[in-house]
């Protein structure tokens, strides 16, 4: 599980950054992105992956990327704490925010397909749009979803995926098919009208 050679520390987290860090950029809350830069976690992360890192050596239990991750995700919910703890009660929104799965990734997922499909022009109808995307994630199964984020959006292997959900390989492969399957369908339902697209075209 843990790399071979003469590798130190550094390196292999250097090896990481880039995957991490686009895992925190689409794991993190919307409300806090133009606060809070992903680098500083990772930051964070780092510090504390060094503390531990000789009683992860000790008994390996997951690859050391799948435990960077997790560590890079609970600094990052630290982060969330920090950000919303006055506001915990304020919307349905925060009240979620500090878990890094579930209505959150539903959230990331939306916002970031709705950045996908819809133009500037198009601003107006985003939030709503958003919202219905959102409610339309949350109608499927949990860890499907998941599935989802980790293939799609964070784009790890089908064995990350499987080490990092207690699945086999067969089964995250077979839940990943499902669930691209359901996202299409969501997708024809959100998708702008051609005439839409037609109009904000230049």
């Amino acid at each position: 599980m843990i790399e071979s050679g003469q590798s130190s520390l550094a390196e292999i987290f250097d090896a990481h950054r880039n995957r991490l860090e686009r895992i925190v950029a689409f794991r993190l809350a919307p409300k806090i992105q133009s606060r809070v830069d992903p680098s500083d976690i990772l930051q964070e992360a780092y510090i504390e992956i060094a503390r531990r890192y000789d009683e992860y050596l000790v008994d390996p239990k997951v690859s050391i990327f799948v435990w960077m991750r997790q560590i890079t995700l609970q600094k990052m919910m630290d982060v969330h704490r920090l950000h919303f703890r006055e506001k915990r009660d304020a919307n349905r929104e925060q009240r979620y925010l500090l878990e890094p799965t579930s209505q959150a990734t539903c959230l990331s997922i939306a916002r970031f397909l709705i950045d996908e499909i819809t133009s500037p022009s198009q601003a107006v109808i985003e939030a709503e749009e958003t919202q219905r995307l959102q409610l339309a994630l949350e109608s499927m199964n949990e860890i499907d979803r998941e599935v989802l984020a980790l293939r799609h959006f964070e784009q790890l292997g089908n064995a990350q995926v499987a080490e990092i959900l207690g699945l086999t390989p067969t089964a995250a492969s077979n839940r990943y098919i499902r669930a691209a399957a359901r996202l299409g369908e969501i997708l024809a339902e959100i998708e702008p009208n051609p005439r839409d697209r037609k109009r904000d075209s230049p």
